[in-house]
Order: C-alpha cells, then sequence, then structure tokens
C-alpha cells in the first residue's frame, strides 16, 4: 500500500461518517475478491472507488467549465505562433 493511499485511509477513518449501503450480493463478492487482490478492505476499496469516480465526475465538470469560459478567437491567435513543421523523431505516434 502506498503511502499516499495510507495517508487517505487515516484521513477517511478520522473524518468521515459511519454510514451502511446496501450492495446485491454477487457485486459484494466482487468487490471482496478486489479488495483482497489490492490488499485491503472491501469499506478501503468501496471508498477509494467512490473517491475516484467522485473525482472522475468533478474534473469532468471543471473541464467542461473552463471550455465554456474559452476564447477560440484567442486560442486561434496562440495556435497561429506555433510553427507548422513535422515532429521530430522521439516526438512522432
Amino acid at each position: 500500500m502506498t503511502q499516499v493511499l495510507r495517508q487517505s485511509l487515516i484521513f477517511f477513518k478520522l473524518f468521515c461518517l459511519n454510514s451502511s449501503i446496501n450492495i446485491p450480493e454477487s457485486l459484494f463478492e466482487k468487490l471482496k475478491e478486489a479488495a483482497e487482490k489490492d490488499r485491503s478492505t472491501p469499506e478501503q476499496f468501496a471508498v477509494l472507488a467512490i473517491a475516484e469516480k467522485l473525482s472522475s465526475l468533478l474534473t469532468v465538470e471543471y473541464l467542461e467549465e473552463r471550455a465554456r469560459r474559452a476564447d477560440p478567437e484567442r486560442f486561434e491567435q496562440l495556435l497561429s505562433k506555433v510553427p507548422d513543421v513535422e515532429p521530430e523523431d522521439h516526438d512522432r505516434l
């Protein structure tokens, strides 16, 4: 377990509400298998999965907000300053 993960779990244990959710048995079995592979408890694995999903959703919202504020004219202006040359060998896809 990484140091960041360990610190996250300590944070969750100190500051989280004690709550319960109903999970279908088949999903809980998969959760237990995944947690075992990850060397964590089902609770820890579930909390981190929820945190990752929330982070993903918040990132999408943030990027959508930034896109709404974008200035296409300014973007084109900046893009026009980039040289139109072939990429170097190490930069090719």
